[in-house]
């Protein structure tokens, strides 16, 4: 009888082990969702940044052509779009609902091409030392972006970032507290049982091999739970809006089911074996004290 009512608490103690360190580790999966998430996001905030590229009337065909290969080819650019003369005369005249080589008679807009930048140049400090040597062209007439609209994007996007950091970091110190609390009261609840067996002699090694055991099976139990909820949680948020898979990509999914799995078993053993430790440490009048 007693035999199957310790085995009974023992399973209790297991079983809201793992709860209890699920619970945390979703906790952790989703702050580093949003944190990953807040990356692309950004990112793409700065991708869609582009540079206006004037071009000469003087241009012809295979000029634009090579000058378009050129840019392509330049360390900044992700796309180069290219809307000739005709094209963007139409859209200006759809846009103002009249059309100025009505009254001019030409036009006075010029084909341009339209850069689209990569995010690690989307700053005025990198554009500062590219746009120059564009500008001076014989091609190009003007080189047109919104410098201040740039700067305030960036400026926000590093708060925004410096706050998801803070947030994240202390998260995950209460994540690991958290998940310590749980494995010192479920070693705690056995810590007699340690204690006879020191008595009896048995080495470190020896008593702290099952807790080490049941503190593995338990993380990994606990990721697979955690990240199986958070993979559910995600693929209901992307089903209310599909425009956010451009978002949600491998990096995101990788990066919050990867973290959960390796935390949920490492920290798990990292509190197990230091919990385990200072029972070890103790003499009799401390464990009974204690």
């Amino acid at each position: 009888m007693k035999k199957r009512k310790r085995h009974s608490r023992g399973v209790f103690n297991t079983v809201t082990s793992c709860i209890s360190t699920t619970l945390v580790l979703i906790l952790l999966g989703i702050v580093v969702f949003f944190v990953t998430t807040a990356a692309n996001l950004g990112r793409t905030v700065r991708e869609n940044f582009t540079i206006q590229v004037m071009l000469s009337d003087s241009v012809d065909a295979a000029q634009t052509r090579r000058l378009q290969a050129e840019l392509c080819r330049l360390p900044y650019v992700r796309r180069v779009d290219y809307t000739s003369k005709e094209a963007a005369t139409r859209e200006q005249a759809e846009a103002l609902g009249t059309d100025p080589a009505e009254f001019l008679g030409t036009s006075p807009i010029p084909a341009s091409f339209e850069i689209h930048l990569k995010a690690d140049y989307a700053n005025n400090d990198s554009l500062s030392r590219h746009i120059p040597a564009l500008s001076g062209r014989n091609e190009v007439i003007d080189v047109v972006y919104q410098k201040d609209l740039m700067d305030n994007v960036n400026h926000n996007i590093r708060q925004i970032s410096l706050v998801l950091l803070v947030v994240a970091v202390l998260l995950a110190f209460v994540s690991f507290s958290l998940i310590n609390n749980t494995m010192r009261l479920n070693i705690y609840s056995r810590r007699f049982t340690i204690h006879t067996m020191k008595m009896v002699g048995a080495r470190r090694s020896f008593i702290r091999r099952p807790f080490m055991a049941r503190a593995f099976w338990i993380g990994v139990v606990s990721a697979v739970l955690a990240d199986g909820l958070l993979a559910g949680g995600i693929m209901l948020l992307l089903d209310w809006d599909p425009a956010l898979a451009g978002l949600i990509d491998t990096v995101v999914w990788a990066g919050t089911m990867g973290v959960v799995a390796v935390c949920g078993i490492l920290l798990t053993l990292v509190c197990a074996f230091f919990s385990v430790n200072k029972h070890l440490r103790m003499d009799t009048a401390q464990v009974y004290v204690s």
